[in-house]
Parts: structure tokens; C-alpha cells; sequence
């Protein structure tokens, strides 16, 4: 990309539309004669836009001609040109100069003289040209717009100005004109890919769904083995609320391996959503077999989504897989939450809870200040064995987190046992932490059978 955007810009130094065969050889145009004579030739023909030299002056910039044509003669010629460069000199000096710097790579010093060159000549269209082309060579996109804006004013109107002042807008997240530029650029360049995939882009930021796809299809058509066009398709169809559309294209990428591990999560998101939970098992399980990095952490978010919908064969299935390949590595976070999934597991398929329960406790062992996990167990052992719940209970209720679940939870189990007395305190310590209309309704009707009782 280095290379090519140099080659552009030396092909605009030299007044020709298209870099040529100076894109593989930038300092070759030096020693090209259609090159020296279209350079010397240029300045003062078109008075409002190219500065006027001298005879003296164009003495100097034939002599540096020669030197840049010279091997090892670079040196000399920025030698002789920083003698030229001076406030009442030619701004072709500083415009000269600055191309020299931009060869060799000396961005800052070329933006410098680019800028001296155009304060000196204010209309002097190849400089603010230059200046936007390297702008957009330094990633400083904002800075870019105004002087490919100038340079078009200044009548230049071609491919490439009007397709990197797309991409500079498109960066700025000004995505209207961005669609303008593009259009416009594809007017003269219209089989750059480049300018139909930044098009692409601005009609699909600016929801414009439909249109998106029908250039999407034509990048296609020009680069068929290219995965990122049909990916772009996916998102629009998304976005036109087709979600089984977007699942074609998945599909068919994945069959030859080219859907990135983030598409295979929203594939198996979009079967979820259509109640397809063997299917959304099936690609989270290909998302988490393709990741090289093995993120658990999603995984196990694709795991609780397909509990959530009761899915718990694939759910088991899924947890297993992160369960072996996360191993001893597994992080303590991803350990906890293996283990309070592994217990809503337990839960859902062991009735009497003995499984979830040990997991539980192995769960606090590892975290004893999981106020879930106690609290789970406090209601495991509700039915069990009414101390040991209290005391899970009151050491959940120690958790600021959890306290008014807890004291509300500790007391519907006294309530239950009848020792409504003891339960009062409880209610109103959870009320007040939490206010709930349901608990203070709760909370009337022991307090009246509390009376009843007492």
C-alpha cells in the first residue's frame, strides 16, 4: 500500500493520471524523459494553478533533474534545492523538495514544504493534492479533507482525489459525503474495487441496506474468492431484519473454511433467536473449535443461552467442550462460572439435587464470598436440614450483594417452619434494603398471623 500511494503521488508530480510502472520503481521516473520534459514543462502554462519559474530557476531544477537521475545523486539534489528554497524563491522549490522527502520517506519535512509551497502559491493545485494524499498516507484523516477539498476546487477532478476524499470521510465517520465522493470517483475509475467496497461501507452505515447488497454482488462478481464481500452481504441482511439469509451465507462460507469465529457466534445467535437450539449448538461448538485464543468466556455466555431456553442436552454438550479444552488453565472467573452452570445443570436434570449440591460446595470452597452459590445452597438444604440452611442464609445475608435476598429467603423458611415471630425482623430488614410491594404484602400477612398466633 506503501509503494502504491507513492507511486500515485509521483504520478501526479508528473501530470499523468495513472502511476504506471513507477508504483514497482518510484525513483526510476527520474530518469524518464516523457517525466523530465511533462515536470519542466508545467509550470506557468496554467497561471492560476502552477507557479511561474525563472530562467535562473529553471536552470536550478534541471540541474536537479540530472542529480536525482544520477545513482547516489539524491543527496546533491536536496542539497541544492534547500539553498533554493528561500521566502522570495519559486514555490516549485519547496513543491520539489517535498516530493524528494515523500520518496524517501521523510513525511514530515514533505508535509512542511507542501505547506510552505501553497502559503507561497495559494492556488497551487498538485501541492494541496500531495498534501491530502500524504495526510491520508499518515492515518491524520481529518487533516486530509480540507486540502483534497482545495485541490478540487482548483479543478482537479479524477478517480483518485475524489475516491481518497471518500475514504477520509469515511474515517471521520461522514458517511453521505463519503457516499458523494465514492460515486463520483467511480464516474472515472468505475473498476476500482476499492471505491465500490468504500461505497459499500457508506450505504450500509447509513442503513441503506438494500443498495448495500446490490454493490456487495458486484465486488462478488469481480473477486468471487474474496469472503469479506459475502460477509459485508450478511450484516446488510441483518440489518433488512433477514436473519436466515445471513445464515445462507454463513453456512456457505464455513463449508470452505472462511467464516470468521465472531460470524459463527452470530450464526448460532440467529438460530437461537429462530428456536433452531440444536443447530445454535452446533455453530457456537464450531465457533469455539475454530478460536485459536479458546475464549470461554463467550462460550459459556453461549452456554447460558442455551439454558435459557431449556436447551440443556446442547447446553451439557457445549459446557463439556469448554470444560476439556480450558483445563487446569481455565482462569478462576471461568472456573466459577463452569461450576455455577455445571449446578443449574445438576439442578435440571437430578431432582433430588445431590449433584448440583456438591457442586455448589465446591463452588464456595472456591469463592466463599459467591453469594449466589450460598444461597443456592441455603435453598438446597431448605427442605434438608433447617440449621444448615440458617446458616447459609445468615452467612449470605454478610454479603452486601445479596443481603436483602438472602434475609427475605431466610425468612420465608421460618415462616414456613411457623416461627413467624422470628421472621419479622428479616422482612423488614430485606424491605428495607429493597422495597417490593410483593414483600410488604408478605410481610402484612405474617405480621396478622403472628397476632393469630401469639
Amino acid at each position: 500500500m506503501k509503494r502504491q500511494v507513492l507511486g500515485m503521488v509521483m504520478a501526479v508530480v508528473a501530470g499523468y493520471g495513472v502511476a504506471g510502472e513507477w508504483i514497482d520503481q518510484p525513483a526510476t521516473f527520474w530518469r524518464d524523459p516523457e517525466f523530465q520534459k511533462a515536470f519542466m514543462g508545467s509550470y506557468g502554462q496554467r497561471a492560476e494553478i502552477e507557479p511561474r519559474v525563472t530562467v535562473v530557476e529553471k536552470e536550478v531544477l534541471e540541474k536537479v533533474m540530472k542529480l536525482m537521475a544520477d545513482e547516489g545523486g539524491t543527496g546533491k539534489a536536496v542539497a541544492l534545492l534547500e539553498k533554493s528554497v528561500k521566502p522570495a524563491a519559486s514555490a516549485v522549490f519547496d513543491f520539489t523538495l517535498a516530493n524528494i522527502h515523500f520518496q524517501e520517506d521523510r513525511l514530515t519535512n514533505a508535509v512542511a514544504l507542501y505547506r510552505s509551497a501553497v502559503e507561497k502559491f495559494p492556488t497551487f493545485q498538485r501541492a494541496y493534492k500531495n498534501l491530502g494524499l500524504i495526510h491520508i498516507r499518515q492515518g491524520e484523516y481529518g487533516a486530509a479533507v480540507e486540502p483534497l477539498t482545495r485541490c478540487i476546487e482548483l479543478g482537479v477532478n479524477d478517480g483518485l482525489t475524489y475516491g481518497l476524499l471518500g475514504y477520509a470521510y469515511t474515517m471521520g465517520e461522514q458517511y453521505v459525503s463519503a457516499e458523494s465522493a465514492y460515486r463520483l470517483a467511480l464516474m472515472f475509475q468505475p473498476k476500482t474495487l476499492d471505491w465500490k467496497l468504500g461505497l459499500c461501507r457508506a450505504l450500509f452505515k447509513q442503513q441503506k441496506f438494500g443498495e448495500a447488497i446490490a454493490m456487495c454482488e458486484e465486488l462478488q462478481r469481480a473477486e468471487p474468492e474474496k469472503a469479506d464481500y459475502l460477509l459485508l452481504q450478511a450484516n446488510a441482511y441483518l440489518g433488512l431484519k433477514q436473519p436466515m439469509r445471513a445464515a445462507e451465507i454463513y453456512e456457505l462460507l464455513d463449508l470452505a473454511g472462511k467464516t470468521p469465529v465472531a460470524a459463527l457466534h452470530t450464526l448460532g445467535d440467529i438460530y437461537i433467536n429462530e428456536g433452531l437450539l440444536a443447530q445454535a449448538a452446533d455453530a457456537y461448538g464450531r465457533a469455539f473449535a475454530r478460536d485459536e485464543k479458546a475464549d470461554a468466556a463467550r462460550q459459556l455466555r453461549n452456554v447460558e443461552i442455551l439454558m435459557s431456553r431449556a436447551a440443556y442436552p446442547a447446553a451439557e454438550g457445549l459446557l463439556r467442550q469448554v470444560r476439556e479444552r480450558s483445563g487446569a488453565e481455565a482462569s478462576e472467573e471461568v472456573r466459577k462460572r463452569l461450576l455455577k452452570l455445571e449446578a443449574r445443570l445438576a439442578a435440571a436434570r437430578d431432582e433430588a439435587g445431590e449433584e448440583q449440591a456438591r457442586i455448589l460446595e465446591e463452588l464456595v470452597k472456591l469463592d466463599p464470598l459467591d453469594g449466589d452459590a450460598i444461597l443456592l445452597l441455603g435453598q438446597y438444604y431448605a427442605g434438608r436440614d433447617l440449621e444448615r440452611a440458617v446458616f447459609y442464609y445468615e452467612r449470605a445475608a454478610g454479603l452486601e450483594r445479596v443481603e436483602a435476598e438472602a434475609r427475605l429467603r431466610h425468612a420465608q423458611l421460618l415462616v414456613k417452619n411457623g416461627r413467624y415471630q422470628e421472621s419479622l425482623p428479616l422482612l423488614k430488614r430485606a424491605l428495607e434494603l429493597k422495597p417490593r410491594e410483593d414483600v410488604q404484602r408478605y410481610l402484612e400477612q405474617v405480621e396478622r398471623a403472628a397476632r393469630r398466633a401469639g
